[in-house]
């Protein structure tokens, strides 16, 4: 069996209690969240409002600070508040760079069953650059296995429900958002978060959405008995239906397959806003879906910036929104130090992946005609430790020297802990561009080379010189 089939095999049989859509997207949260908001404020507001500098936050590689963990551990027996909650607190935006969200849906049916604090059903990173009116968004799966600040490695689903069994500060929110940036490598400032019902009936205010269903699936809508099988080709789903379509894992892709139709769903969702302009329908019947469904989403976005991302979603053509999924090419299955099947991210893939959804001309392959190799390793702005592990004195240092000649971040030289015969270089946070470009430059071999996933990390690469470079060495 290849990896893909072991992939496949795995999220086919790996066990949770409900998969909340990942449907709660860009389309439907910010929708959702002017009507919810817009209760609260004066509607000729929104009548007379211009748009014309909507924030947002640049797409750029970071670390993630790590929180101190707890020394005691506090568990919440109760159910979450229905209030909204208050979470990181946004930034400024500069009013032309990229808007980024992450979308979370949450089954509180966890609370019910005495588990305590709920994991992360769905995960979806939403960005929109409104300059470009270009938008991306990326599936992120709930077993891959990552580092969550100041915790060990866990599943991602967890990072959730860490955050708020232990009150950190922003909570869960704040947890699941330092996550996903440590995992992609850019800086997330806002999220939306969505429960079951509150879902099904925005499905349902707006009239159903259009879907074209490829094959025969057998879904099953929440409650008992309610198995269904929808039959091949476009129909109108309710929103009972479009929840259990996109929750469905009986395909021989599993959950890559559900990620898939939860994406079809978002675009459902998409196409009858803006074909039918059912948001001026949404924000007058603002009292009523704010009775309806305002318990059931939360998020850090103001009442102004809701509105700001509903209207400028309505402006971006579809051939403009990209999408993608985090999935077999980009992960490996293994095993957790419990013996349980999990995902281990392959972070240079997940990187380029991350280029190609989320910039408006895709990342540039090393390979592709006229690219300069130089230009992409220095758009990486890769933190590079240099280490002499060849006993020569100054190498490191002559190092650094040529190194930051062409273009590289050497933040730190100094010995290595144990002599090398051969040059090495790890790299920790997925940097292929700069990695390739310093193979190629330092004539080290593909088999010295190590990809060791940590966020963490102070350096991104550190290059263990050996005795090969110093006898050898391309310098001038």
């Amino acid at each position: 069996m290849d990896d893909t089939q072991k992939v496949n095999s795995h999220s086919k049989t790996s066990t949770t209690k409900w998969l909340l859509l990942g449907s709660l997207v860009f389309f439907v949260v910010v929708s959702s969240l002017t009507a919810v908001f817009v209760f609260r404020t004066v509607r000729a507001f929104i009548a007379s409002y211009d748009i014309t500098d909507l924030p947002g936050i640049v797409v750029k590689p970071g670390k993630t600070p790590t929180p101190g963990q707890a020394s005691e551990t506090v568990v919440n027996d109760n159910p979450p508040s229905v209030q909204p909650v208050v979470g990181p607190t946004p930034q400024p935006w500069d009013g032309a760079s990229r808007v980024n969200l992450l979308v979370m849906g949450l089954d509180y049916r966890d609370w019910e069953s005495g588990e305590g604090a709920p994991r992360t059903d769905t995960m979806i990173l939403l960005s929109v650059d409104p300059i470009s009116k270009t938008a991306g968004m990326l599936s992120i799966p709930r077993d891959l296995w990552v580092n969550i600040p100041g915790f060990e490695p866990n599943r991602i689903n967890t990072a959730y429900r860490l955050g708020e069994i232990y009150k950190l500060p922003g909570g869960g929110a704040g947890l699941a958002m330092k996550t996903v940036e440590g995992l992609l490598g850019l800086e997330i400032d806002f999220y939306a978060q969505i429960d079951f019902g509150a879902f099904e009936r925005f499905i349902d205010e707006i009239g159903g959405i259009k879907v074209d269903v490829p094959a025969k699936i057998k879904v099953d809508p929440l409650g008992d008995d309610n198995t269904r099988v929808l039959q091949p080709g476009v129909q109108v789903l309710p929103g009972n239906l479009a929840l259990a379509y996109a929750r469905a894992r009986n395909t021989e892709g599993a959950d890559f397959d559900r990620a898939q139709r939860q994406q079809q769903v978002i675009f459902g969702i998409r196409n009858r806003i803006v074909s039918s302009n059912a948001l001026p329908t949404l924000i007058g019947r603002a009292p009523v879906i704010y009775e309806e469904i305002s318990s059931g989403i939360h998020s850090n976005l103001t009442l102004e910036q809701a509105i700001k991302l509903a209207w400028l979603a309505q402006q971006i053509p579809e051939e403009n929104i990209k999408r993608g999924i985090i999935g077999t090419d980009q992960v490996t299955l293994n095993k957790s130090p419990e013996g349980d099947d999990v995902l281990k991210p392959r972070p240079e893939q997940i990187r380029l992946l991350r280029d190609e959804i989320f910039t408006a001309s895709g990342p540039v392959s090393p390979a592709a005609a006229n690219a300069d190799p130089q230009e992409l390793m220095k758009s990486e702005n890769a933190r590079i430790s240099v280490l002499n592990g060849a006993n020569t004195p100054g190498l490191a240092a002559r190092t650094q020297e040529f190194l930051t000649s062409e273009g590289a971040d050497i933040i730190e030289t100094g010995d290595a802990p144990e002599p090398h015969t051969y040059t090495t270089l790890i790299d920790y946070t997925g940097n292929p561009y700069t990695v390739k470009y310093l193979l190629d430059l330092m004539s080290i071999s593909s088999t010295r080379f190590y990809l060791r996933y940590d966020p963490t990390s102070q350096a991104d690469i550190v290059i263990l010189l050996g005795y090969d470079w110093a006898n050898n060495n391309s310098m001038p």
